[in-house]
């Protein structure tokens, strides 16, 4: 008798199991149809791009931006939208900066565009010889040759690698430390490289820092097109006398106050415990940034949207934060943890988008051991979808703030073979977007948050 109502059980547990999948299956299905036909992220996207246009922190666009998605939120019907204050960083790039390879009598235009924090020229430009470098290191070496040139940090991004943004991490110190490093050996000014994989001619900005250098120290920075990089090398390698002329007009204005956008969906079961979901508004001031970070903020919006649109309950919060200041400070995810702390809040999750608005492959997840293996037991549910890369990896600049004990993290990761080709500069624009693959985004991550919201995370056991 006790070996039969075992076997119930047994049998019981199993049906439970299996239905809970199909009601997985059939809630997932539910997502990507609202998203496939019905979405906003879109719409959203082709306002904050074309009629709003480029947000960096303390811009005027960086305001709008604040106002309009906090309208958007607040058409939505969430159970609160807020904003939270945050004082950021206002860098302004002033004039279009101007570069010429002097060789001779020979006056060749190159095209440049000024790193984010670096100082302005003297008026007149600035006028030296040129010395190429591959790494720091190799700058090092050099000692006093640097006195009084610019340098030109030419490393470029390694093709080798399949995962680009493997080889945008190995190439991406020479931009935030080479000014600081060329500096301090004497050097007038330092050219970066753009990072990006392929040849073409526009500059891709991104920030830099001088570190703990005395102002009167500060040589102004910029990034030169790939094009333009492999012609300075190559003009160098013919006569290594040469000189670069440019000019740039940037500087950095006091602090602005500015805002995280936050909204929510309040928990039925446990709403003490937070999920969040976000993407950064700001961007950078050479276009209107759709893919870095417009994407990932209509995308997260999407996801709220979808689910009080299905009349979802959720058992834990779910947030929806829109953060600001991610490019050239950070301020927004800091003060968003700060804020957290005060208030002794616990967040169990958070999902960032900030990778591009391509077709998504995945999710790179930082978590402990049984975790992982939980959200990888996901991977099922997602195979028709074609989301299958279930990887340890850094999973976002702005939920990296968040240091709940029990706290699990998630990055959404689209193919990225396009992605720098537009990461940073001119040309992501609203058109480079492709609506369906940015839905199927906006469809990805529901489906993960409404799967951590169902079934929690795995609580560290005790000691």
């Amino acid at each position: 008798m006790k070996k039969t109502i075992l076997l119930t059980a047994l049998v019981l547990n199993g049906l439970t199991a299996s239905f809970a999948q199909s009601n997985d299956e059939k809630n997932i299905k539910l997502f990507y149809k609202k998203a496939l036909t019905e979405a906003k992220c879109y719409s959203w996207l082709e306002y904050l791009s074309n009629d709003i246009g480029s947000r960096l922190s303390g811009s005027k666009g960086a305001a709008e931006g604040v106002e309009y998605t906090k309208r958007q939120l607040e058409s939505l019907g969430l159970d609160k939208v807020y904003l939270q204050e945050v004082m950021v960083p206002h860098w302004v790039r002033g004039e279009k900066e101007t570069a010429f390879i002097l060789d001779g009598k020979v006056k060749t235009a190159v095209p440049i565009c000024a790193l984010g924090a670096s100082v302005a020229t003297p008026k007149a430009g600035i006028t030296a010889e040129v010395i190429e470098v591959q790494s720091l290191d190799e700058l090092k070496t050099l000692g006093d040759k640097v006195k009084g040139k610019i340098v030109f940090f030419n490393r470029p991004m390694n093709p080798e690698n399949v995962g680009t943004f493997n080889s945008y991490s190995e190439a991406g110190d020479q931009r935030r430390s080479g000014a600081k490093e060329a500096a301090k050996l004497g050097a007038v000014g330092a050219i970066v490289r753009s990072l990006n994989l392929r040849l073409d001619d526009f500059p891709h900005a991104g920030n830099q820092s001088y570190g703990d250098l005395p102002k009167e120290q500060y040589i102004p920075a910029a990034a030169i097109s790939t094009n333009g990089a492999e012609l300075l090398s190559k003009t160098l390698k013919a006569n290594p006398t040469i000189k670069l002329y440019f000019k740039q007009s940037c500087e950095t204005l006091p602090d602005v106050l500015s805002y995280n956008v936050i909204g929510e969906l309040k928990g039925t079961v446990t709403p003490e415990n937070i999920i969040v979901v976000g993407g950064h508004l700001d961007s950078w001031d050479l276009a209107d940034g759709s893919h870095d970070d417009g994407a990932g903020v209509v995308q997260s919006m999407e996801v709220v949207r979808i689910l009080k649109n299905l009349n979802y309950k959720p058992k834990n919060t779910i947030r929806v934060v829109l953060f600001m200041n991610e490019e050239n400070g950070g301020k927004g995810g800091a003060k968003y943890e700060e804020v957290s702390k005060q208030k002794n809040e616990n967040h169990i999750f958070a999902l960032e988008s900030d990778s591009g608005g391509f077709t998504p492959r995945g999710f790179s997840i930082e978590a402990d051991d049984a975790n992982f293996k939980k959200l990888q037991e996901y991977k099922s549910l997602f195979e028709p979808y074609l989301i299958h890369n279930f990887t340890k990896g850094h999973a976002g600049s702005d939920i990296e703030h968040l240091t709940s004990k029990t706290i699990v993290k998630a990055g959404l990761q689209p193919d990225s073979q396009r992605y720098f080709d537009y990461h940073h500069a001119a040309n992501d624009k609203f058109d480079a977007i492709n609506k369906r693959e940015l839905e199927l985004g906006a469809a990805t991550m529901t489906s993960l948050i409404y799967l951590v919201d169902q079934n929690g995370i795995t609580l560290p056991t005790a000691n």
